[in-house]
């Protein structure tokens, strides 16, 4: 047997007694009367459910008495079950007695700051080295090894299982979930519909039409950024329709594919987070009104929506940021390095070799046909938003006098099904798609299914960076890392009036640690918005100046979740946009980060700041585009060398 065979025996002989070995010894074991079932991960200060069982079933009381910790508990039965809440603040024997048995367990908690070692650790790694896999990768590992650690195992063993968990645990959790794997179709569905429009002559056909009005880089840019603006309903369909569809067209008028995926990124989440009917506005509807609900606040949570959306200074200023640069025709940091690379080289193709290969034109096979690429587009587009009409429909709201035509809207699709609407939407394009090709014999179904599998293909690398970063997540997620962070907020106890500024700083840390905007809203809105109020209370404002603080926290939650997700390389929407725009996913957030920085920095300073001192919107937006205008006429540069600005 050669060296490897030798290695890899070994390998697999400790894997099976690592697995096997406890569970043998298990089942030697009397199972006793009661059984006390224990988390097997427990973090330092958040509670945990303790769940007692009892064999016999017939000998169920209704109520448990124990005695824990020399104090007597009593446990009611709940839905069939017995169980009760403890908190585990250090290292301590955890001890229970009832009816004569006893129940002993050395509990041993994870401290809470080791939470952010996993995500700091692939956020370093895949800066530092840009390599997102192998970061991802070893977030992931650390987290498993440090949970494994502190359940008792040595360090040894605890290396080899979070080898094993990141495969049999995290990754296989994140495959499990309809909401993932119903964005992993979508984008497979997207990828082939694209590929095929690409092969049939769709593509070009859109290309030539659009070059009509994208004549040069600064045209370019803005009919992409117009696109983004248009697909305001849903970020996840406007970054990759986006993306697809502007691909060929930047290429042509030599726009950075760095560019591009900015111009897709910082589109989508703020179009999404300021429009007045998307799939994100019913979920924060709901948690602004939890948010009403435990302060007891007469208000209505749609008005509040509406009104803080006048100090929304993050996604705001970056639609405007956007514009500024491509009027100015200027860039600074890595982007000004990137576009000016794709401008200055003879050789295009040459300067897009790092960046993913996507499926070209096949001209030998084509005719340029516009339509055979925008009606599956189309059909796209405006079946994602007629699927959540249809999936959130009430003819009780609709039928309801007292809301206005929006709200009607505005709760339809808080009520909306988003990823069956996707999954319907992408599904139905792709069949158009493969019609229109074999109904012009342009491809007959062999060929055409081909195409659609080279799309698939396509999305595979990105793909898999999603898994790895929902993995991670979904370790955050165990190791209560946003729970960490949120109490440093609480423990620092600010000023009312430095509260909103404060908390986009904690919602872009949480965001970016996350890579998740919606589970940074899900965290912060119930913690933060009845701890707004309270400051304020404490601090002597009237109700209005109360409400305006509380006004300008639940912009801050959002804003802030945005700008982390858009800093964030294991951000989904993060890599959806590298994946449409077919961009190196690290050279993606190694541009875009300036940009964000700049006007997340502009936008607190000089918005959400002297927002909750009472300076009036009308006054800070005018300062802050002027503030990003002179930054950019400053510090940018010129990308154009000697071609069309247009």
């Amino acid at each position: 047997m050669t060296f490897r065979g030798k290695l890899l025996s070994l390998f697999s002989l400790l894997f099976i007694l690592l697995h096997f070995v406890p569970v043998i010894g298990a089942e030697n074991e009397d199972k006793p009367a009661f059984e006390v079932i224990v988390p097997a991960t427990i973090i330092q200060y958040i509670p945990v459910d303790i769940e007692i069982k009892i064999s016999e079933k017939e000998l169920e009381p209704d109520t448990l008495f124990l005695i824990m910790g020399g104090e007597s508990l009593e446990v009611v039965k709940t839905d069939g079950a017995y169980s009760f809440s403890q908190t585990f603040d250090h290292n301590q024997d955890f001890f229970i007695e009832m009816d004569g048995y006893e129940f002993h367990k050395k509990v041993t908690p994870v401290p809470l700051w080791m939470s952010v070692i996993p995500p700091l650790i692939a956020i370093l790694i895949a800066l530092l080295f840009r390599e997102v896999f192998i970061a991802l990768f070893l977030g992931i590992w650390m987290g498993s090894v440090i949970v494994t650690y502190f359940q008792g195992y040595s360090l040894i063993v605890a290396l080899f299982y979070g080898i094993f968990n990141i495969i049999n645990v995290y990754i296989m959790n994140a495959l499990v979930d309809y909401d993932h794997m119903s964005i992993i179709v979508f984008s497979l569905m997207i990828g082939g519909m694209v590929a095929l429009i690409s092969r049939n002559g769709g593509m070009k056909g859109v290309v030539n039409y659009l070059t009509r009005f994208a004549i040069g880089p600064k045209s370019g840019q803005l009919v992409t950024w117009l696109l983004g603006l248009a697909i305001f309903f849903d970020d996840y369909a406007n970054t990759l329709i986006v993306g697809n569809t502007m691909r060929p067209v930047t290429d042509r008028l030599r726009i950075s594919r760095e560019k591009l995926s900015y111009l897709v990124d910082s589109t989508a989440a703020p179009v999404a987070a300021l429009a007045l009917t998307t799939t994100w506005i019913g979920v924060e509807l709901a948690y602004i009104q939890e948010g009403i609900n435990s302060i007891g606040l007469n208000e209505s949570a749609y008005l509040i929506f509406v009104q803080s959306l006048s100090t929304r200074f993050y996604p705001i200023l970056t639609l405007v940021f956007i514009l500024i640069l491509i009027y100015t025709g200027r860039d600074y940091g890595p982007m000004l390095k990137a576009e000016r690379l794709i401008r200055q080289t003879n050789n295009p193709d040459e300067v897009n070799a790092i960046h993913p290969k996507v499926a070209q034109s096949d001209d030998d096979y084509a005719k340029p046909r516009w339509y055979n690429a925008a009606i599956p587009v189309l059909i796209v587009v405006f079946g994602t938003l007629s699927g959540l009409v249809a999936t959130g429909w009430s003819q009780q709201v609709w039928e309801n006098q007292d809301i206005s035509y929006f709200s009607k809207l505005t709760e339809i699709l808080g009520n909306a099904n988003t990823y069956v609407a996707l999954l319907s939407a992408s599904f139905a394009g792709l069949i158009a798609a493969i019609v229109l090709t074999v109904s012009q014999r342009i491809f007959d179904i062999r060929k055409s299914i081909d195409h659609v599998i080279e799309g698939f293909a396509t999305m595979l690398p990105a793909i898999l960076i999603l898994i790895l970063a929902w993995s991670l997540a979904s370790m955050t997620g165990e190791m209560h890392t946003a729970d960490f962070l949120s109490q440093v907020l609480v423990d620092l106890k600010l000023s009312a009036y430095v509260l909103p500024a404060v908390t986009f700083i904690l919602a872009a840390l949480i965001a970016f640690s996350t890579g998740s905007s919606w589970g940074t809203m899900a965290i912060l809105y119930p913690l933060i918005l009845p701890v707004s109020w309270m400051v304020s209370q404490e601090h002597g404002l009237d109700y209005n100046a109360s409400l305006a603080i509380f006004n300008n926290v639940v912009s801050s939650i959002l804003a802030g979740a945005v700008f982390g997700d858009h800093c964030s390389p294991i951000s989904d929407t993060t890599v959806l946009s590298s994946l449409a725009s077919s961009c190196n996913h690290i050279e993606h957030v190694r541009t875009q980060l300036p940009y964000a920085i700049t006007v997340g920095i502009v936008g607190t300073l000089f918005g959400t700041l002297p927002a909750a001192y009472g300076v009036p919107f009308y006054v800070l937006f005018p300062l802050n585009i002027l503030i990003l205008y002179l930054i950019i006429r400053f510090v940018g540069r010129k990308t154009d060398t000697g071609i069309s600005s247009k």
